[in-house]
């Protein structure tokens, strides 16, 4: 069974008197370990995409089965469950809290799955550890250059072993060293850890780094490419 399954997509907005159709008939397999680039241009629906297979939201038509569980099926307490333990997300603001430190910030997905504080603060140091970042711990966000933020943030991503991380446009507010810097470690913890990255851009440049790119345009998949 592949890690995630998608059948028949469509999500349709009603903006107005208007319905727009952001999905249109979404058929994607991702195997466990793969790096998937997906890409598109504004309104082709990829972040649309991206908000189902994270468990934010939910197809208007059709069926989502993520590690065995038929999503669709799911009420929404229990997604959120299903998001804790199944996924990690870096986004392009980083979505750091600014008044704790880096350790803390990378302790909080676990205070929401109720794990031990002891527990929490070994486990968060672990992911910074693997980040490269255990030495700024204790440092604030605004103490931090925006790679190490984004690092902050892929390491928070990590802690509860979370099989899939998505990563929406997470280069986007870094210089071109830093975004290297990151994808770099993307890659690193794909090959080493066997994390499944899915990753959202706009940059060709950084798609590069996946072995599967998939292209959206007006709501449909137009191409899935997987490099040899």
């Amino acid at each position: 069974m592949s890690l995630i399954e998608t059948s028949n997509l469509y999500k349709t907005y009603e903006v107005g008197d208007v319905q727009v159709h952001a999905l249109q008939g979404v058929s994607i397999n991702i195997e466990r370990g793969e790096f998937v680039a997906v890409m598109g241009p504004s309104g082709s629906g990829k972040s649309t995409f991206m908000n189902i297979l994270g468990c934010l939201d939910k197809p208007t038509q059709g069926k989502y089965v993520l590690d065995g569980i038929d999503v669709t099926a799911t009420d929404l307490s229990e997604l959120a469950g299903v998001r804790n333990r199944k996924i990690g997300f870096v986004f392009q603001g980083f979505n750091l809290i600014s008044r704790t430190s880096a350790l803390e910030n990378v302790e909080l997905p676990m205070v929401y799955n109720h794990t031990p504080a002891s527990k929490r603060r070994e486990k968060a140091m672990q992911a910074l550890e693997a980040v490269g970042l255990a030495q700024r711990a204790h440092h604030m966000p605004n103490q931090l250059s925006g790679g190490q933020q984004q690092r902050v943030a892929i390491a928070r991503s990590l802690v509860c072993d979370a099989p899939i991380i998505f990563a929406d446009e997470p280069t986007g507010n870094l210089d071109t060293k830093m975004s290297i810097e990151v994808m770099e470690l993307f890659t690193r913890l794909n090959k080493e850890m066997g994390k499944t990255i899915i990753l959202i851009t706009h940059e060709p440049d950084i798609a590069e780094y996946a072995g599967r790119l998939i292209t959206f345009r007006d709501g449909k998949k137009v191409s899935d490419e997987v490099k040899k």
